[in-house]
C-alpha cells in the first residue's frame, strides 16, 4: 500500500516526511501499452518526481494542484507529475530521441545547460481570485556552474532560492516502487523557545546526515518502522497518522469523447476515413481510447452534441 509518514524531532526546528508508493506507481506504470512505455531511466526518473512531489505537497499542506515539471534540451523534453489534495498523482514524459538504459538526468534533461525545474501552485477554487503560482530554477548544484546529478539535488538547490528553507531529499525508484524521504529546517521563528542550548543549523545537519545513510534498497523495499528505527534509533520523534496517496488519472472515455465532439465531424472523420477508427491515448496513465465508425456516428448524431460549426451525419 502507498504510505506517508510525517514526522518532528522533539524539542528542534526539523521535520520530516517519508513516502514509500509500493502499489500506485506500478499499476501507473502497467496501464502503458508496452510500445508505448517510457525507457527505464525515464521511469526511474518519473518515479523519484513522483515521490518527491507527495513529499512537497504534504509538507505545504496546500489545498490544490501541486505541478512538478523539468524541461530542458536533452531527449527528455519534458517530464510532468500532478499531486492533488487528496495526494492522488499522476505522472508524464515527452521524449523526442534515445534515452540509454543508464542516461543521467544531465544527459536526459540538461545536455547544454537549459534544463530548468518548476513546481506550481493551482489553486482548487480559482474562481474565488487566487491566482496559480510558480517558481522556476536552472538544472544546477547550489550557485555553482555545475549540472546537478539527480533530483535529490535539483529540488533541494529549489528549496533553498525559492523557499530559503534547508531540505535534504533521498529519492529512489524502480518498476515495482517509488520513494523518497525529507527533512527540512523549520523557519526560525520563535526556535529560541525549542531549542533552548541546541543550535538550529546543528540540529538540522545531524538530521540530514543521517537520511544521507540510508540506501536505495532501503527506501524501496525496507518496511518504513525499520528504516524509520534504523536512521533515527536515537532521536525523540512525534510521528503523526499515516496518510496513504494513491494513483489515480482523470482521463475517462467520456472526457476524451468530449474532446472530440469539440474537434467537430469533419476534423474526426477525416482520421476516421484515413486510420479506420480514432484512438487517442492519455498521455499521463497509457491508455487507448478507441472509437469506430459506429461510435463516431453516434457521437455526432445529435445536434445539442455539436459544437458551433460543425456538421451532422445525416
Amino acid at each position: 500500500m502507498d504510505e506517508l509518514h510525517t514526522f518532528l524531532f522533539e524539542g528542534q526546528p526539523v521535520r520530516g516526511l517519508l513516502v514509500r508508493l509500493a502499489r500506485g506507481w506500478p499499476a501507473m506504470l502497467s496501464r502503458r501499452e508496452p510500445d508505448d512505455a517510457h525507457p527505464p531511466a525515464v521511469r526511474n526518473l518519473l518515479g523519484e518526481m513522483t515521490a518527491a512531489a507527495v513529499l512537497m505537497h504534504a509538507n505545504l499542506r496546500y489545498g490544490g494542484t501541486l505541478i512538478l515539471q523539468v524541461h530542458g534540451d536533452g531527449p527528455v523534453k519534458l517530464a510532468v507529475v500532478e499531486v492533488n489534495a487528496d495526494l492522488s498523482y499522476r505522472a508524464t514524459a515527452k521524449v523526442m530521441g534515445e534515452v540509454a538504459d543508464d542516461a543521467t538526468l544531465e544527459s536526459m534533461i540538461n545536455a547544454h545547460g537549459r534544463g530548468r525545474c518548476a513546481m506550481t501552485l493551482d489553486p482548487a477554487d480559482a474562481a474565488g481570485g487566487q491566482q496559480p503560482y510558480q517558481g522556476v530554477v536552472d538544472l544546477r548544484v547550489g550557485g555553482s556552474e555545475t549540472s546537478a546529478t539527480s533530483m535529490a539535488q535539483v529540488l533541494e538547490h529549489y528549496m533553498r532560492q525559492s523557499e530559503q528553507l534547508a531540505t535534504c531529499f533521498m529519492l529512489a525508484a524502480d518498476d515495482t516502487g517509488a520513494a523518497g524521504l525529507l527533512v527540512q529546517r523549520l523557519p526560525v521563528e520563535g526556535e529560541g523557545n525549542l531549542l533552548g542550548v541546541v543550535d538550529a543549523d546543528e540540529a538540522f545537519n545531524r538530521a540530514a546526515h543521517l537520511v544521507g545513510t540510508v540506501t536505495r534498497d532501503e527506501l524501496l523495499r525496507v518496511d518504513v518502522p525499520v528504516v524509520m528505527r534504523r536512521l533515527f534509533w536515537q532521536e525523540d520523534l512525534r510521528l503523526f497518522e499515516v496518510r496513504h496517496p494513491a494513483f489515480a488519472c482523470r482521463c475517462s472515455r467520456e472526457r476524451v469523447r468530449s474532446m472530440l465532439r469539440s474537434l467537430g465531424f469533419a476534423e474526426v472523420q477525416s482520421v476516421l476515413e484515413e486510420r479506420g477508427d480514432v484512438e487517442i491515448s492519455c498521455d499521463f496513465c497509457g491508455v487507448r481510447y478507441r472509437f469506430d465508425a459506429v461510435d463516431i456516428g453516434e457521437m455526432f448524431a445529435h445536434p445539442i452534441d455539436q459544437p458551433p460549426g460543425s456538421s451532422a451525419i445525416n
